[in-house]
Parts: structure tokens; sequence; C-alpha cells
């Protein structure tokens, strides 16, 4: 066997590795220098296996040698390769960054159990991202959520507790509504990988537990992704969460239940259920088009920063699924794309923000004012990110809702026409909200003297790492789109 065989894998052995290990570290700084270089380890395995993706290689790993469907699976292809990068990637600038903020907000000898939690919160979202069997899926969800309640209830702000109980009650009907749709599939096929379901469920005769199985995992998937209305628990678990906890959870883990979902559908529904692509556009285009147009609305009235890019992240979920639901090779190239340039997008932002709370105690928009001739490396970074989450052309959030319009225009008709003023009416508002920062920041005098001074080297050198990005890939975005075009290939030729 080739080493590189192995590479699906160690993405997700090397952390559940580590974890025990970070615990044991007393020293903070150990303690951060340990799971930071794991995480960066990780990422580098993610570069690795997409960079085999890219040559046309399908990573197949089976555990203990069992081949599957008897044994566990992991597979990694261009849809997979997408989300390790954004999972691994904004876990490693998180934590970068973190090395001066997350003093501010987790006690000393509170900090090893903490990067243990977030260790594990990586293991389970890349776990999630790689495995190819349905109840291993559950699995790492659940290793996730309950390392990610740790991380946003671990700051010192103790209305945390409450958003994070939320986030707790919320996250479990979503999981248990996801393990009753497994349940009822396994009892009709007898299996639970996903490439053997999708063979086993031509041979059942009565379709309709398959139909029930379906909402379940649908619904309880929707919630855990924050797909409007089942959003609630997210605005305050962002909030009030550690900043570079928000960088963290904000770039990827709602994307990863979208994964699950679009895998789920593609793979085993849209083929097996009569009907079942139509049902899938009729449920999702309209939520998210609603998601667009009210998430941004709130943002619009916002005054907190970090809840109204949480009221942003709705919103751009919602782009997101509107692609997924036009059930087409264009529609899920736009919503795959999305996914990556949106983690890079908010990850900018939040990390700009957490720069901000380096200065500021308070992260509304009159405590800024007048801050960016004390701050203006830290507002240019925020600056640029708002353009590429926008969409303004030559950052990447330009990309893909081009590519998104381009997929909306080849539906045609008055639908077409629709669709299109809902993108620009949502990028719109996402104009409105983003220069009510620029506007307090630049234009607004201070309601106190300011104090502030520039963030330290060390996070405000990795927010315009990412913050450049949002260029990069908006001049070159060949990575992310050949990626994309890979994952809608998978998914759509798996329907009839």
């Amino acid at each position: 066997m080739n080493p590189s065989d192995h590479l699906a894998a160690l993405q997700v052995v090397v952390l559940f590795l580590a974890a025990p290990i970070i615990v044991l570290l007393q020293a903070r700084r150990l303690a951060w220098a340990a799971t930071t270089l794991t995480s960066l380890l990780t990422f580098a395995i993610a570069i690795a296996l997409t960079l085999g993706v890219l040559n046309g290689q399908d990573y197949q790993y089976f555990m203990g040698s069992w081949p599957a469907p008897f044994g566990i699976e992991l597979r990694v292809d261009g849809f997979s390769a997408v989300l390790l990068l954004a999972i691994t990637g904004a876990s490693s600038a998180a934590l970068l960054a973190g090395y001066h903020s997350l003093d501010q907000q987790i006690e000393a000898k509170r900090q090893p159990l903490f990067f243990a939690a977030w260790i594990l919160a990586l293991a389970g979202l890349a776990g999630i991202v790689i495995s190819a069997d349905a109840f291993n899926i559950f699995v790492f969800m659940e290793i996730s959520s309950l390392a990610s309640y740790v991380l946003v209830a671990g700051g010192p702000d103790k209305r945390a507790l409450p958003a994070v109980f939320k986030y707790l009650i919320f996250g479990t009907i979503g999981a248990t509504f996801y393990l009753i749709g497994v349940g009822l599939i396994y009892m009709m096929t007898g299996t639970l990988n996903l490439a053997d379901m999708e063979v086993r469920i031509h041979d059942v005769a009565d379709q309709s537990p398959v139909l029930v199985a379906a909402g379940f995992i649908t619904v309880g998937l929707a919630l855990k992704a924050a797909l409007f209305p089942l959003h609630i628990w997210l605005p305050n678990s962002y909030t009030f969460a550690p900043h570079v906890v928000t960088v963290f959870l904000a770039a990827c883990a709602t994307k990863v239940s979208l994964y699950v979902l679009l895998r789920f559908d593609f793979f085993v529904f849209q083929q097996n259920l009569t009907g079942h692509e139509l049902q899938f556009t009729f449920f999702f285009m309209p939520l998210a088009v609603f998601a667009i147009l009210i998430a941004s609305a709130v943002a619009l009235f916002e005054k907190d920063l970090k809840r109204m890019l949480a009221w942003s992240s709705v919103a751009q979920i919602g782009y997101i699924v509107l692609g997924a639901s036009i059930v087409s090779l264009a529609g899920l190239t736009a919503s795959v794309l999305h996914v990556f340039n949106h983690a890079i997008a908010k990850g900018s932002l939040f990390l700009a923000v957490a720069c901000l709370a380096m200065s500021f105690r308070g992260l509304r928009l009159n405590d800024i004012a007048g801050c960016a001739k004390a701050m203006p490396w830290t507002m240019g970074a925020l600056v640029l990110a708002g353009l590429s989450l926008i969409g303004v052309p030559g950052t990447a959030g330009f990309i893909s809702k081009w590519y998104l319009i381009s997929a909306v225009l080849e539906l045609g008709g008055g639908i077409a026409i629709f669709l299109t003023a809902v993108i620009v009416i949502g990028s719109l508002m996402a104009v409105v909200y983003i220069w009510r920062i620029v506007e307090h920041a630049y234009f607004r005098p201070a309601e106190t003297e300011i104090v502030a001074r520039e963030a330290p080297l060390g996070i405000l050198s990795i927010t315009w790492v990412v913050a450049l990005a949002n260029l990069y890939f908006g001049i070159n975005p060949e990575l992310p789109v050949t990626l994309s075009e890979l994952a809608a290939d998978a998914l759509m030729g798996h329907i009839k």
C-alpha cells in the first residue's frame, strides 16, 4: 500500500491521539503550541489529499482492512476536499490568532482542557467529512457537537451559558432526527454504508419508510446547519463564544451539516424516491429565499458586530442552499464554491473583530466609533473581507455569486428573474450592514477618548493572510472552482 493511501485515516487519527496528550500539558503556551501544530499538520494532510484528488485520485480507506460494507470506510473526493480545507484551515488560522486573543478570555488553568476540546471538535468535523458510513457520521457529529458546546461556553461572558444550552437542545434534536432516519433506512436495507445503501434501497418494495427517513434526516441536518427557520440557536452562540472560537465555527461548522445533507440526498434519495428532485427544490428553494432576505434584513438593524455577522451567516447559508435547490450541475458548483469562499470571507471578518476586541471591551457599533485612526490595519482587513462578503468583483465572494446567478439564469422565465433579484437584493443589504461598520469606524467621532491601539502583529498578520486570500481566490479561482466542479459531478452523477 502506498503511504499516501493512509492520509484519509491520519486526518482524524492524529487528532484523537493528540487530544489526551494536550490535556496533560499544564503550561498554557505549551498546550496552545501542541494544539496549533496538530491543527497545522491536519491542514497539511488536507492539502496533500486535495492535490491527490486534483490528480484524479479517489482516496478510499478501510479501517482494520475490513472491506465495506462490513467494515468502516473512509473516503475523500472533491466534495470532501473542499470541506477539509475549510475545516483545517479555519482551525489553524483561529489557533494562530488565538495566541494573543485567548489569554484575555480563557483562564490559564483551563486552557489545556479548552484546547483538548478544540482538537476533538476538529476531529469530529473532519471525521464527518471523510466518513462513508451513516452511523459513523452520527458518532463524529456527536463528538464535534459536544466539544463545540465546551468551546462556546469556555469564555468569560456568562451569556454564553444560556446560548450554549439552546445550542445543545437544538443540536440534540437535530442529531436525534438524523439517527431516527438512519435507523429506518437500516431497518429497510440492512446496511449503513452509503454506497451500499444506494444500491440496496432499489430492492425495497415499500418506499414509505424510506420517505419518512428522508424527512427525518433532512429536518435534522437542516436544524444543525441553521437553515432558516431552524437557525434560532446560531446568533447567540456566535455572539457570546470566545472570538477565535467564532472564527473557527462560523467558517465551517454549519457547512459540514449541509455537506452531509447533500451527500445523503443526492447519493441515496434523489434516484430512489419518485419525484424527490422536485420535492427537494420546492422544500429548499423557498427556505433559501427567506433566509437570504429575512436574515439580511435583521442584520441591517443589529448594533453588535458579532451578532450582525452571525445573522449574515444565516443569509449566506441561504445562498448555499439556493444553489443546491436548483438540482443542476451549475447550481451545485455554485453551492460548493460558496461554501469555500464564504469560509474565507466570514473567517477573516471574525478575525478582524477579534483584533478589535483586543482594545474594545464592547463590540457594538458605537463602541468602535472612530477606531479606524487608531487601528487602520485592522479596519483595512475588515473592509476587504466585507467586500468579499458583498460579492464585489475581484474578490472570492464575487466568483461564487456569479456562478450562482449563472445557474439561476439557466432556469429561464420568471423564476430566474425573481431569484436573480433575490441574490442582488441580498447583496445590496450586505452593502448596507457592512457600510454601517465602515461608517462608524471611519466617519463617526468617538463618544469617549479612544485609548485603542493596533492589534498585536501575531493576530493582525493572520487576519491579513486570510483577508488577502479573498483577493487571491477572486483573481485566481481555479482551485476552488475545479474542486467544486468535481463535487457537483459526483453529486449529479448519482441522479438517473
